[in-house]
This record gives structure tokens, sequence and C-alpha cells, in this order.
């Protein structure tokens, strides 16, 4: 019988996410898309039968991601594993509670979706969560020579920089994202300005850079597993956005997909994008929103 309060168990838990990002990210590539957001059927009367209010759907995906963090605090036994698990909840306080009650004109949301989301985030919100309050160390001399926690927690800057940078471009390119709808309009628009002039799935790329700089405080298997399926579960959707686009209007920018950089793997903006690119994350387009 698994122990599922053990340490193994929580390992367990976490090489699966990995495997789980691996089959995710390459049939994704493959060119299934989830049904949501931009890729929902619109005259699909039995999917709309089968969905529910956007702002809900959030919240009740996104909540097991908030509670358990939230709930695991209070078990962690330094100061080292409460900042930890204080990154978690801090981003899923947004996602769960400030974000759908931002959204402008969402469409529905499959049953589906939100079903597969919310146990996506049970399991990661108990991974995440009690295995930094239960099995992680914050232990002196962790870094090569005996400090102190807080020591440590200078140490970790870098992280600490990326994970708040990218939650800050984050927020911002869901601003940008919002603000490009008028009250009643439900067609999507290619949004300009912010880091939205340098790749064209902005909102992803802050998204993933948040979630390393995660790793980068934590050093922990857990939050490896969930910075690389962030990677794999939206680094693919950021290039499906990327296909279907037009050239931007003057046809005078070239944007990288989610990595900020120009050279040899990125696109004129004079080129056709084939359907099945080489998957390298650079191109010409920004996306369409969402």
């Amino acid at each position: 019988m698994i122990d599922w309060m053990s340490e193994s168990f929580f390992i367990l838990l976490a090489w699966i996410m990995i495997g789980s990002g691996v089959v995710t990210m390459i049939t994704l590539l493959l060119g299934m898309k989830a049904h949501y957001g931009r890729y929902a059927p619109v005259n699909a009367e039995q999917y709309w039968q089968r969905s529910i209010p956007a702002r809900w759907g959030w919240l009740i995906q996104e909540a097991p991601s908030f509670l358990l963090p939230a709930a695991s605090f209070w078990e962690a036994p330094n100061l080292g594993c409460k900042v930890i698990i204080l990154l978690i909840v801090a981003h899923y306080t947004n996602r769960t509670f400030i974000f759908p009650l931002q959204l402008k004109n969402p469409k529905p949301t499959p049953l589906s979706i939100v079903a597969s989301a919310f146990v996506f985030c049970l399991w990661n919100g108990y991974l995440q969560g009690f295995y930094h309050a239960w099995y992680y160390t914050f232990e002196p001399g962790h870094f090569r020579q005996p400090i102190s926690i807080l020591d440590q927690l200078i140490y970790l800057r870098p992280g600490f920089v990326l994970f708040f940078g990218g939650m800050a471009i984050n927020l911002h390119s869901d601003e940008i994202l919002r603000n490009l709808r008028k009250e009643g309009e439900t067609e999507y628009k290619i949004p300009r300005g912010g880091m939205f002039e340098y790749v064209s799935g902005a909102n992803f790329f802050g998204e993933i850079i948040e979630w390393f700089g995660y790793f980068l405080v934590a050093r922990s298997l857990p939050a490896a597993a969930f910075s690389f399926f962030t990677f794999a579960n939206i680094g693919p959707r950021a290039i499906q956005h990327h296909q279907t686009n037009g050239l931007i209007p003057d046809g005078t920018r070239r944007n990288s997909i989610i990595i900020p950089v120009e050279g040899r793997l990125s696109f004129p903006s004079s080129c056709n994008i084939p359907h099945f690119p080489s998957y390298s994350l650079s191109g010409i387009s920004p996306p369409l929103n969402a």
C-alpha cells in the first residue's frame, strides 16, 4: 500500500509530472489543441452545453493550488520553507481570485478542461506545498559553506528576481490582453506593447520565467518538475498561437514566440511559416490573445 504522506510518494509524484510534461509537449507539438479560449469551437452546440462560465471555471480549477500550499504553510518548519511556499501562494492568489474577476467577455470553459486542470492543481498544490513543508530542508552548508538561512535567501536572489520579474511580465501582459477588447467585443486582436514588442507569447514567457525562478529558489525535484511541466504545456500553446497569426500590419517587426532573442532562428517578416515548423521557439508574428 502506498503511503501518500511519505517522501518517496512525493518524489514519485514529481517524476510522474516530468513524464507527463514530456507526453504533453509531444502531443501539443503534433497538433492537438486544448479547446478553450481562442481554440473553443464557435458553432458546437454540444460543446457549449458542457461548459461553465469562465470565471467560475478559473476559480474552481485553480483553487487547490492556492488552498493546499496555504494550508501547508503553517506546517513549514522554518523561514526558508515558508518563503518557498509563499511564492506559490502569491501566484495563485492572483490566478484563483483576482484574474477571473478581471476577464472581459470570456468564453465559457469546457467542463473537461476545468476537471483536468482541477486534478492537476490538486496534484501540484499537494506536491509543492506539503513536500516543502514536510521534507524540504533549508540546511546551513547547503551551498558549499555554512551560512545562515537569511544568508541563503540573499544568496538565492537571482531566483527571486526571475520569479517576481516573470510575475510582473505575466501580469502586465494579461492586462494588455484584457484591454484589447471593448465592452461587447469577442473577436481576437493582436496585442502590442510591453513584452509583446519582443515576443509574441509575452504572457507565456513571463510565466515560464516565473516558475524557473521558483525552481532556482527551491532547488528541489518537485520545483523542477513543475517548472518543466509549465514550459512543456504552455510553450507549445505559444507556438500554436504563433502559427495561426497573420503578419503585423506594418510587416516590419521580427518577433520570437516565447524567447526574446533575435538571430538565425528567427524568420524575417516576409517569410511564410509552414503549418508544422521545426518547433524552434522563435518566429515572426505576435499571437492573438489567450
